[in-house]
């Protein structure tokens, strides 16, 4: 990326039948941000258009693409992970759901990885539908840590000048207590 180049920005969709492409279209809907990055959605078209219909009222187009020499800096950019017909079922948990989520989830960070992308953007995953023998984490954060090889990762809340780092995760409340040390501090 040179100085003056916007920023590449990976989005993964998350749960099929959950908000994130719904938030996803909405958020590009105001063709302002792409003034500031060049958004790469990881999904399949019949994923988006779905939920483009589900939402008629918003103004959202974009372009499909599966070669990152291809990405168009001026319009949102849609990189297909995938072609199958996937039964989509708003607010129903599914394992079809978890199974593209993950699939949207390791086609950004491979891409991320190999510097085709800048940054990545995670859309919301359920953890029970995730799950599976070729993916045993809590969520983003322990997949992250372990795909890119870190010791030390943290996950933060931002918003303005406000910043939240989070010192435990995926923790129930009343354990929280137990997981404050000073070494975590």
């Amino acid at each position: 990326m040179t100085p003056t180049a916007k920023p590449v920005i990976g989005i993964s969709c998350g749960d099929l039948n959950g908000i994130g492409i719904e938030i996803i279209i909405k958020t590009f809907s105001d063709h302002r941000i792409l003034d500031h990055c060049t958004p790469v959605i990881f999904a399949s078209n019949k994923a988006i258009n779905f939920y483009k219909k589900a939402i008629p009222e918003v103004s959202f187009s974009y372009q499909s693409t599966n070669d990152f020499t291809r990405i168009n800096t001026k319009q949102v950019n849609l990189f297909t992970c995938w072609e199958e017909e996937v039964n989509i079922n708003p607010g129903q948990l599914s394992n079809e759901g978890g199974k593209y989520a993950i699939l949207s989830l390791q086609t950004a960070v491979a891409a991320l990885k190999q510097k085709q992308i800048d940054g990545l953007v995670t859309a919301p995953i359920h953890k029970k539908n995730i799950q599976s023998t070729d993916f045993n984490f809590t969520g983003h954060t322990p997949f992250l840590k372990e795909f890119f090889g870190v010791n030390d990762v943290v996950m933060m809340l931002c918003a303005n000048n406000f910043r939240v780092a989070l010192v435990t995760e995926h923790v129930p409340v009343k354990e929280i207590a137990q997981h404050i040390t000073k070494e975590k501090y």
